[in-house]
This record gives C-alpha cells, structure tokens and sequence, in this order.
C-alpha cells in the first residue's frame, strides 16, 4: 500500500525520473542500499522502485512507527523499525535477514541517519555504518546501490522551511532522480565491503544528480 501512495503523490510533487544500469534487474532477496538526504527520500525511492516491479521491506527509524495512520501502516507491512542507540538496535538486522530469507528485498540507508546541513544542496554520501555490510555477510544476499537526488528541494532545512518546501513543492515541482545500480556482492570483511558499498551508492547518486541537473536545465 505504501508503495502505491508514493507511486501517485511524488509526481505531484515533483518531476521524478528513473534510470537504471543495463545489469539492474528486479532481484528478490537483495538488500537496496540508498542514499539519505531527506525526509522526503524514502517516498521518493520507493516510488522509484515501484516503476520497476520492486516493492521492498524498509528499515526506518522508530519513531515513525508512533506516527499515527502510518506507524499502523508500517507494522501492518511488516516493515522493520530502527531503534538507533539502544540495545535493540541489533534486532533491526535480524528482522531484515527474515524477510530476505522470505525472498523480500530490504531497503535500508547506509549512511544511518540524515546530514546535519540545512542547505537544500546535493553532495555526495557520508560515511556508511556497518549494518548493511554485516548484513550482507550474514545472509549472503546481494547488494543494489541507489543514488537519489532532488529530495532536498522537496523537504531540507529547519522544520518550518520542511514545511515550506512540501507545502509549494506542488507548484515548484522540483526535479527528482533516482538511479538503480547493477547487484555486486561484497566482500567478506565489514570495513572493506562498507568502503565498497558506499563507493557504489555514491556512484549512483552521481548518475542521479547529473540526471536532475539536466532535466531542469532542459525544463
């Protein structure tokens, strides 16, 4: 279901176009590793998934889940709460590896959290934490990066410009990318297979934002 909202309300939001690697293909247990500028990616990405079959478990934080009408929707899905910086954190991992073991791909951010700049800017991935690579170890799934861009223009800055941005969004109807990679496995250990995870997610959002580029100069 949410995977069908966000497939009708971000193109009235925006201009969201997708591109793909000729290697990109709709995998059943990956694990999709994006990257997180805003609170308008996950929207975004999973619209952008959508358009080409995928439909996957997202990992996000907790407190979500206390939203009302969405926390019920996330639960009801069986989406996966994050509960960052507390014992439970690990169980977040645990959870994922079930659902790719039932053949659902995992969408999750490897960078863990939102930058703290308040500039509506694109600039590339900061550091990934571990939990993607141990996943990945643990269950052997493949990995697809994805590069977005454009959802700062949506939804950045302190909680009244947020506010701002998706109220006039609709009218400004910013530019908005997302680009699917080809699956790679990682390597074994956790420091190399992270470097190398977000060595491809940057890759990717360097296709997305020349991509947004391009389209509003063309617009």
């Amino acid at each position: 279901m949410l995977s069908r909202i966000a497939s009708a309300l971000v193109p009235a939001f925006g201009r969201l176009t997708v591109t793909a690697d000729p290697g990109a293909r709709s995998t059943t247990g990956s694990i999709l590793v994006a990257n997180h500028t805003s609170l308008a990616d996950p929207a975004v990405v999973v619209a952008a998934l959508r358009r080409h079959g995928i439909e996957p478990v997202i990992l996000a934080t907790a407190g979500l889940w206390r939203v009302p009408l969405l926390g019920p929707a996330l639960r009801r899905e069986g989406h996966i709460a994050v509960h960052r910086g507390t014992a439970r954190a690990a169980d977040s991992l645990d959870a994922a590896a079930v659902a790719l073991a039932s053949g659902r791909s995992v969408l999750l951010y490897g960078e863990g959290g939102l930058p703290a700049r308040r500039d509506a800017g694109e600039s590339a991935p900061g550091p990934f934490r571990s939990g993607l690579a141990r996943l990945a170890a643990a269950t052997g799934a493949p990995v697809v990066p994805v590069g977005q861009a454009g959802s700062r223009r949506l939804c950045s800055g302190s909680r009244t410009k947020q506010l701002a941005g998706v109220f006039t969004a609709p009218l400004r109807r910013p530019c908005l990318h997302v680009h699917i990679g080809s699956p790679l496995q990682l390597p074994a250990p956790v420091p190399e297979a992270t470097d190398r995870a977000r060595e491809a997610v940057t890759a990717a959002w360097r296709t997305a934002a020349s991509a947004v580029g391009e389209t509003c100069a063309a617009a």
